[in-house]
């Protein structure tokens, strides 16, 4: 009996998307379906990802009903839906009741959802299961703000401050928005809340405890939950270098994968006593003080680096394929193999990391255990494509010398 035709449906244009796309392609040459409100280069021109603009989106009814639509319309395929930001993420669990009888698209449930997704709830979550995560003091739209010395939020400046929720912070743009600030003294904290809730935001905000250290520090861990609740793989890479520009602040940008118990069995174990299902995105800083690894959050969905592990072997295509087909390990499977991924130029990667660093890079290049997302041959034969990706690489040289980091 011949198989059905394996249909990937994404929604989101970015990296995150072009990532999964690329699994799929890899794994089983299947074509990819994206939508998203606007056009992006990274999906633009492929061979592999059709993607379509959709400008209501971010009504839950409209995206519901596109995607019932296109399910009617291929009827008889072996359908997959990722959401790949965090707001398309959510759409899908809120959803999840209806999607799951056209698609296979292993998510938590709403309820569980709620409370990871806001940062606030989390860190309470992580009190309960011993979780290591920075010293946090939370700021809500009705709270006073005048008075944010040391001794009252209790730890030192220079401080980090980042919104609670993120998609929700999202939606109220203002100008000088970040993804995550500094602040160096109580005055700069309080003028970066005012612009935050000025702007309409509602949730809770973090002032959080500066984890002294470069993007170097930076551990990104993600895992796969099966649908019956319990991890089935688990890949952590180590941040070399991120971006640096207000709204990419934070996101990878190379990444070499490491083996850390000490950090990725607590993790499993949480997602395991959560009955978590579906992919996880954990941020994590090595804390040279204490030694200690320290949560930042919890993304319901894989991250935008995705691609670090299907390039260590743990292709993101075949485990969702593995696990609809009850073909995954019971017990899971941990990354051990050491691989590079990046996605900004090497010479870049090469100056900021330091010569001992470089070196070892250099020398996984060389086994051919490195990949960059966007250099995908398969998918350069479109002159128009090859041009985006050479001229997008070129560009970075810009941003980061802008930065101060070249």
């Amino acid at each position: 009996m011949e198989s059905a035709k394996i249909t990937p449906v994404l929604l989101g244009a970015d990296l995150n998307s072009y990532s999964v796309a690329r699994a799929f392609s890899e794994y089983c040459g299947a074509v990819s379906y994206a939508f998203g409100k606007y056009p992006l280069g990274t999906t633009n021109h492929s061979d592999i990802v059709k993607f379509t603009v959709e400008k209501g989106l971010s009504d839950d009814a409209v995206t519901v009903s596109l995607l019932l639509s296109f399910a009617k319309e291929h009827a008889g395929d072996e359908l997959y839906l990722f959401g790949c930001t965090d707001e398309y993420a959510e759409m899908i669990i809120r959803n999840r009741d209806v999607l799951s009888g056209y698609y296979f698209c292993p998510c938590v449930c709403l309820e569980t959802a709620e409370k990871l997704e806001t940062k606030e709830f989390f860190y309470s979550m992580c009190e309960q299961y011993k979780i290591p995560y920075p010293k946090t003091y939370i700021v809500r739209p009705n709270d006073s703000i005048s008075d944010l010395s040391e001794s009252t939020i209790g730890f030192n400046y220079p401080i980090i401050i980042k919104p609670s929720h993120s998609s929700s912070y999202w939606k109220h743009p203002f100008d000088g928005m970040k993804k995550v600030y500094s602040a160096k003294d109580k005055r700069e904290a309080s003028a970066i809340l005012s612009k935050i809730f000025g702007a309409g935001y509602t949730e809770s905000v973090l002032l959080q405890d500066m984890i002294p250290g470069s993007d170097s520090q930076m551990y990104v861990l993600t895992c796969y939950s099966g649908i019956d609740g319990k991890v089935k793989r688990a890949c952590l890479g180590h941040v070399l270098l991120e971006e640096h520009t207000p709204k990419g602040l934070g996101n990878h940008t190379a990444v070499i994968t490491e083996n850390r118990p000490e950090i990725t069995d607590v993790l499993i174990n949480f997602l395991n006593e959560i009955g978590y299902i579906g992919f996880s995105n954990f941020d994590i800083k090595l804390d040279s003080r204490d030694g200690e690894f320290k949560v930042f959050e919890i993304n319901l969905r894989q991250g935008r680096s995705n691609y670090y592990v299907t390039t260590a072997g743990q292709n993101i295509a075949e485990t969702v394929i593995c696990d609809r087909h009850g073909k995954l390990s019971i017990t899971p499977e941990i990354c051990e193999d050491e691989v590079f991924w990046y996605t900004v130029p090497k010479p870049i990667i090469y100056k900021y990391v330091g010569k001992e660093t470089a070196q070892k890079l250099k020398s996984l290049v060389k086994e051919g255990k490195s990949r960059s997302t966007l250099w995908y041959g398969r998918d350069l034969k479109n002159p128009k494509r090859l041009f985006y990706v050479a001229v997008h690489n070129v560009r970075y040289y810009s941003k980061y010398r802008k930065n101060g980091d070249l």
